[in-house]
């Protein structure tokens, strides 16, 4: 996949299964994670380069992005603007 403009490509972190103290988290309470990894960055809009890059870990919006499965993966494609911040 490569993203177009100033879009980027994020492999969301997977769903925490425990709390800190142990308990099991069933599937129906488990929040979607607002956390991944960037696996592809486009090339920049109107001439401004990109201020991520691959391989970073990053913090998105709740409800950032649209949703793409390919090949049994799961991928976020966002807005450049919709990462909050990089770890």
């Amino acid at each position: 996949m490569k993203p177009i403009n100033d879009r980027v490509v994020v492999k969301p972190a997977p769903a925490e299964e425990k709390t800190s103290g142990g308990i099991i988290i069933p599937d129906t309470a488990k929040e979607k994670p607002q956390r991944g990894e960037i696996i592809a960055v486009g090339p920049g809009k109107d001439g401004n380069s990109m201020t991520v890059a691959v391989g970073d870990v990053v913090l998105y919006g709740k409800y950032a992005g649209q949703e793409v499965n390919l090949e049994g993966q799961d991928y976020l494609i966002m807005r450049e603007d919709d990462i909050l911040v990089v770890i």
